[in-house]
């Protein structure tokens, strides 16, 4: 499947206040502006650690309405675990055989322009993202 880890989702309340948190105190870069995931009924943006190849994905409900909100009300901050894949259509066949649920099928991504993406959960209740490897190492 030639899967790498891409990133770890979590959810905030407030980009701009947890993400100050996480440059103070890890040193984490802003690698994205903010993105409108209308989708997902999410805000979103990357940064990384200088030396490391794994996203932070921090996750904002676009609103109160936003399908995000109840999860972040319960308390949930831990979202989801993102992989990249050189074939995301092969590579989630192959995760349906393993067991796993395909929540959304592939398709075009705000977050990662010209990429699409795919949500798959196991019996786990662990949420993974795939998403298309990119060619820009500098861009999530």
């Amino acid at each position: 499947m030639n899967l790498r880890l891409h990133h770890v989702g979590m959810l905030v309340e407030n980009i701009e206040k947890e993400s100050q948190v996480y440059q103070n105190r890890f040193g984490y870069e802003m690698k994205s502006e903010v993105v409108h995931d209308p989708t997902q009924t999410a805000l979103v943006q990357f940064f990384k650690l200088a030396h490391d190849d794994v996203y932070l994905e921090f996750i904002a409900p676009e609103g109160p309405e936003s399908k995000l909100s109840n999860a972040l009300n319960k308390g949930v901050r831990l979202h989801h675990l993102c992989y990249s894949t050189d074939s995301l259509e092969q590579t989630c066949a192959e995760l349906r055989n393993k067991g796993m649920t395909l929540i959304q099928a592939p398709k075009n991504a705000p977050a990662f322009p010209g990429r699409k993406i795919a949500w798959l959960m196991g019996r786990d209740r662990v949420l993974i993202e795939l998403v298309e490897q990119g060619t820009d190492k500098d861009k999530p």
